[in-house]
């Protein structure tokens, strides 16, 4: 992950992506995402057209483009493959954040309420895990999950048997060969997981509400040169939003299946994520005490693990700036924003 970082920035400056020079006005955009429950409107935003009627009202081209695994759709964004994409806070701090790329926060979709999950073969708890190796995408937000289980039990990663990088596309048929004992993943994987012989969870994203967040973010100054782009993602994204929290059936069954499940499974998954159907409650999210704590929990996971930027001195090393102007971590690196200027638009009716 360290060595990314180092060839991400390269890549980055070379594009003129982290020097400070302004990016240009255009007007044809590419975000990416990846299969996660909260993350399935975008795929249904392509296929339906609800995104291209968007882009149409702005005057702009937006493709959404699915990518099948997870940390490398977040890898091609930071080399500028991408003007946008799922990630959550987490990663995206470690990923493009710490490796120069200013990134916003354009859309705060959900948070994982039960969605991420330790699973262990055979039944156990916790405290079962000492000893065993465990696999996951490594440094992603299931080794913060990971993290955050052992230490409630008073265990550390120390104590388990390694930890085995496994990739969200493998992880199915990884936790159906004989060697694997324990594994943390995330939605749809967990229910399919979970559906199967042998499978507890033994710990869980309600666990710690409000941690594990996930985003549509976009390249800040991409958006600072191209409102209309921020305008046509958000606008679009809310449209479908309320389609779900309506309960329609057609669309909640195309996510579904495009997500490998039935609506029943697609549905159960969505009861352990805390979706923010309105606009309005996005903001109230984002603007919250809670979330700078939040966030600098995450900044000090990521330099314990050495992956908060090449050669970061402290976990302050990203400034993290928040709607209301505050800023935690390094006010003089600010690579993470979170800004509610376009959902504020969406719940004001102004799009």
């Amino acid at each position: 992950m360290k060595k990314f970082t180092t060839t991400a920035l390269a890549v980055c400056m070379a594009a003129g992506l982290s020097t400070g020079a302004a990016a240009q006005e255009k007007t044809e955009f590419k975000v990416a995402w990846s299969i996660y429950v909260g993350w399935m409107p975008w795929g249904y935003l392509e296929d339906s057209g609800i995104m291209d009627k968007w882009a149409d009202q702005y005057g702009i081209d937006v493709e959404i483009v699915q990518i099948n695994d997870y940390i490398e759709s977040i890898n091609q964004y930071t080399a500028g493959q991408f003007d946008g994409v799922t990630a959550t806070s987490m990663d995206t701090l470690s990923i493009p954040s710490g490796g120069g790329v200013d990134t916003t926060a354009l859309i705060v979709g959900d948070y994982s309420n039960g969605n991420d999950a330790v699973i262990v073969k055979g039944g156990g708890d916790l405290a079962s895990l000492a000893g065993k190796p465990v696999n996951l995408v490594e440094l992603s937000v299931s080794h913060y999950l990971l993290a955050r289980g052992l230490d409630s039990v008073g265990l550390s990663e120390a104590d388990l048997d390694g930890v085995i990088n496994t990739s969200d596309a493998d992880m199915i048929a990884a936790y159906a060969t004989d060697d694997v004992e324990a594994v943390v993943t995330w939605n749809p994987l967990v229910s399919e997981i979970l559906n199967g012989p042998d499978a507890t969870s033994v710990f869980d994203s309600s666990d710690i509400p409000g941690e594990i967040i996930d985003l549509m973010v976009v390249n800040t100054e991409v958006l600072d040169a191209n409102p209309d782009f921020g305008k046509a993602l958000v606008g679009a994204w809310y449209e479908v939003m309320a389609l779900m929290a309506a309960g329609d059936e057609e669309v909640l069954t195309a996510m579904a299946e495009a997500s490998g499940t039935d609506l029943a499974g697609y549905q159960a998954q969505l009861a352990s994520t805390e979706m923010f159907y309105t606009p309005a409650d996005a903001v109230t999210f984002t603007s919250s005490e809670d979330l700078p704590d939040t966030m600098v929990n995450v900044a000090e996971f990521l330099f314990d693990k050495g992956i908060l930027g090449e050669g970061a001195p402290s976990a302050d090393f990203v400034g993290v700036e928040y709607p209301d102007g505050s800023v935690t971590g390094d006010e003089n690196n600010v690579q993470f924003r979170f800004d509610t200027t376009y959902i504020q638009m969406a719940a004001d009716g102004a799009l």
